[in-house]
């Protein structure tokens, strides 16, 4: 396929859909296509066998992510045979500028459609640095209310004594004589041609002939630096914080990778978590919980505030102190929630047993009259339906 001929083509049309398609549509269509069309279902049918060739062209170049961003760049620019300016440039015709796709011009006919224009303007060899990860464990306190931490990183980093250029100082890289500098060559493909890095100088477009002592060329070098880290509030065991461009740092002027830091939270001895809001379980007395009492009750890095416990509080009652949980994102916090646990005795005086067994005589509630009732009632309606 000529470079007109690639740049003309609607190769989203060629699989049935329209261009903006999801990878996932891609690739449904594509083998929906395939197998409609392969050769082994249709024997000595000349067209379908053309036709499953084109899809398969099509789906070569839209299945790839990289490689469907530059097809898509190339017929904004290049398509309807005429170079289609920058808005707001000016030229002959207004809109287009003819363009001679042909093999002999001195721009090589753009025959290297996904090596020449689609070097990124220029052949940059600049490179995205790699994503770094890293583990903290923090105390229970600063999960919650968030906490600024060093932490150390061992990655590679430009090399100190070239300046990442990978040359002994006094020296500088040359220009790579086999890409010319664009870090990357073409290879024809018989349709057409695509881009790989060049093999000499590894896609940097430029030859270290003197390497560094300390990198050996490379123009890289390991290093340990101290990242300043906010972990905001609210942070929860296992969850994982993405800083962006806090990673290794890019090749040529390329963008910095990401850090992933994994949270591990120590627990506390005293104190939960239930999304926004902190729990605690309050041991009270049973005369406390009868009789009704304030009682204090401590929060999480203040003081302790006061709770009132009305009369016949019953165990494993849940109450809510308000503004005292974990910090939300919009500087409000949570609820501090409280279970009461009302303590059984485990050892008695004469005068305490003696008081609890006046207390049992003279008290005419019976907790269990309504649990005996129903049961019975169960019971007999259960006989009655046999």
């Amino acid at each position: 396929m000529s470079a007109r001929e690639y740049l003309d083509k609607d190769l989203y049309a060629v699989l049935g859909l329209k261009k903006g398609a999801a990878a996932a549509e891609i690739k449904k269509a594509y083998r929906k296509l395939a197998r409609e069309l392969h050769p082994d279902r249709n024997k000595d049918n000349p067209s379908a066998e053309a036709r499953f060739k084109e899809v398969s062209e099509a789906y070569h170049i839209l299945g790839d992510e990289a490689r469907r961003a530059e097809y898509d760049e190339g017929r904004e620019l290049f398509g309807s045979g005429g170079f289609r300016k920058p808005a707001g440039g000016g030229g002959p015709g207004g809109t287009n500028f003819s363009f001679d796709f042909g093999g002999g011009g001195a721009d090589g006919g753009l025959g290297d459609i996904l090596g020449g224009i689609f070097n990124r303007r220029g052949g940059t060899s600049a490179r995205r640095g790699s994503d770094l990860e890293t583990e903290v464990t923090l105390d229970f306190a600063d999960a919650v209310d968030g906490v600024t931490i060093p932490l150390r990183l061992t990655s590679e980093a430009a090399c100190g004594t070239c300046a990442g250029s990978g040359a002994r100082p006094g020296t500088a890289p040359t220009v790579c004589p086999t890409c010319g500098g664009h870090g990357q060559v073409t290879r024809n493909m018989g349709g057409f041609a695509m881009a790989e890095p060049c093999v000499v100088c590894r896609g940097r477009g430029s030859v270290v002939e003197d390497p560094c002592p300390n990198c050996h060329g490379t123009g890289r070098s390991a290093g340990t630096h101290t990242v300043n880290t906010r972990i905001p509030s609210g942070v929860t065991d296992g969850q994982k914080i993405k800083l962006k461009g806090k990673g290794t740092p890019g090749v040529s002027g390329g963008p910095a990778g990401d850090l992933y830091i994994t949270v591990h939270v120590r627990p506390h001895p005293a104190f939960g978590r239930r999304g926004e809001n902190l729990t605690l379980s309050l041991p009270v007395t049973f005369a406390e919980a009868a009789l009704g009492a304030e009682v204090k009750v401590p929060t999480l890095g203040g003081s302790p505030v006061t709770l009132r416990l009305p009369a016949g509080t019953a165990n494993g009652r849940t109450m809510r102190v308000r503004g005292r949980g974990a910090a939300r994102k919009d500087g409000t916090r949570g609820d501090l929630l409280v279970t009461v646990e009302v303590v059984v005795p485990t050892e008695l005086s004469a005068d305490a047993r003696a008081a609890l067994e006046k207390f049992a005589t003279e008290s005419a509630e019976d907790p269990r009259g309504a649990l005996m009732s129903t049961a019975a009632a169960a019971e007999r309606g259960g006989s009655a339906n046999g």
